[in-house]
C-alpha cells in the first residue's frame, strides 16, 4: 500500500484549494478569485482500499509577511515543507516563470517535487510548452505537468505521477475520514468563503470568523459564530443597511453547511469589533490561528 504527505505549494492565486478539492472530489477548501484566501494548512485524506493512502495539505500562498497573521500563514508553509514526502509546485500558465522559479528554489526541498502548471485551458499560443520546457530543466523539478481542474486535464496522470514517488507503508489515518480538522473549522471557513464573494477587496482580509456555538440535534444543527473585524466602519460595511450584507452571508453559507452536514442549519451571526487582532498574539491563538 502506498501512504505518504504530499504538500501542496505556490503563489497566492496559483489553484492550489481547487486542486486540493478536485483530486479529493469534496470541498476542502474555500477558494475565491481573491488571493490569500487559504490562511491554514488543511489536510484531506485521500483512499483506496489496499492501494493508497494520500495525505494532501493545501497551504496558504507563499508571500512576504506583513503582520503576525501572515507570519503564521508562512509557518504553516513551513511546517509542510517539513513532513512533505512529495511536493507539488503550482504555477499559473499566466504567471511570471522567473517569479514563480525564485518561490521555488527558495524552498529548498529535500524531497521530490512535481512542476504543476495550472490553467493549461486559458494557455495562448505556446505557454504550456513553454512552461515544461522552462520548469524541466529546473533541479528542483523531478517530473512536470500541465493539468486543467475546469475540464478535468491530466488529473488521472497528474495521480500516477504522485504514486510513483511514494513509498509503501502503513496509513496513518481510518480510511473513513476526509480531514483531521473538526467539523467547526470547516463550518467558519464557509462562512469566511461568502465574506470574499461579497465584499470588496479590503475586508475579508481584515475579517476573520470564531464559531462560538455547534449544537447538532436529531433534525437541526443550531449554529453561532462571529464575524471578527478591526473597526466599526468595517462592521458597518459587514452588516449593511437594515442588516442586508450579514443575512445575505448567512444565507449563502447555510446552503453551503447544510450541503456539507446534511442537514438542516440554523446559522446567527454576529459581528464584532477587535482592534488590530492580525497583529495580536493572544486574539490569534483565539481564533485558532495556532502555527
Amino acid at each position: 500500500m502506498k501512504v505518504g504527505f504530499v504538500n501542496i505549494f505556490g503563489k497566492p492565486n496559483a489553484g492550489k484549494s481547487t486542486l486540493l478539492n478536485a483530486l479529493i472530489g469534496e470541498k476542502m477548501a474555500i477558494v475565491s478569485h481573491k488571493v490569500q484566501t487559504t490562511r491554514h494548512r488543511i489536510k484531506a485524506f485521500l483512499n483506496k482500499e489496499w492501494e493508497y493512502q494520500i495525505i494532501f495539505s493545501d497551504t496558504p500562498g507563499i508571500i512576504e509577511p506583513k503582520y503576525k497573521l501572515h507570519e503564521k500563514m508562512m509557518k504553516a508553509v513551513k511546517g509542510s515543507l517539513e513532513d512533505a514526502d512529495v511536493a507539488l509546485l503550482l504555477v499559473d500558465v499566466k504567471d511570471d516563470k522567473e517569479e514563480a522559479n525564485a518561490i521555488f528554489s527558495s524552498l529548498k526541498l529535500k524531497v521530490p517535487a512535481i512542476v504543476i502548471t495550472t490553467k493549461t485551458d486559458l494557455a495562448k499560443d505556446n505557454a504550456v510548452e513553454e512552461a515544461k520546457e522552462f520548469f524541466t530543466a529546473k533541479s528542483y523539478c523531478k517530473d512536470w505537468i500541465g493539468i486543467s481542474v475546469t475540464d478535468n486535464t491530466n488529473l488521472d496522470q497528474l495521480l500516477e505521477l504522485i504514486l510513483k514517488y511514494l513509498k509503501e507503508g502503513q496509513p496513518f489515518y481510518d480510511d473513513q475520514d476526509l480531514t483531521d480538522l473538526p467539523t467547526k473549522f470547516f463550518v467558519g471557513e464557509m462562512v469566511r468563503e461568502k465574506i470574499f464573494q461579497l465584499f470588496g477587496d479590503e475586508i475579508p482580509y481584515h475579517t476573520t470568523v470564531m464559531v462560538n456555538e455547534f449544537k447538532e440535534k436529531t433534525t437541526l444543527t443550531k449554529i453561532q459564530a462571529d464575524i471578527i473585524v478591526q473597526r466599526e466602519s468595517q462592521k458597518a460595511i459587514i452588516l449593511g443597511e437594515g442588516g442586508k450584507m450579514i443575512k445575505q452571508v448567512g444565507s449563502l453559507a447555510r446552503i453551503d453547511i447544510e450541503e456539507f452536514l446534511g442537514q438542516k442549519v440554523f446559522l446567527e451571526l454576529f459581528v464584532k469589533v477587535k482592534t488590530k487582532w492580525r497583529d495580536d498574539e493572544m486574539k490569534l491563538k483565539e481564533f485558532g490561528y495556532n502555527n
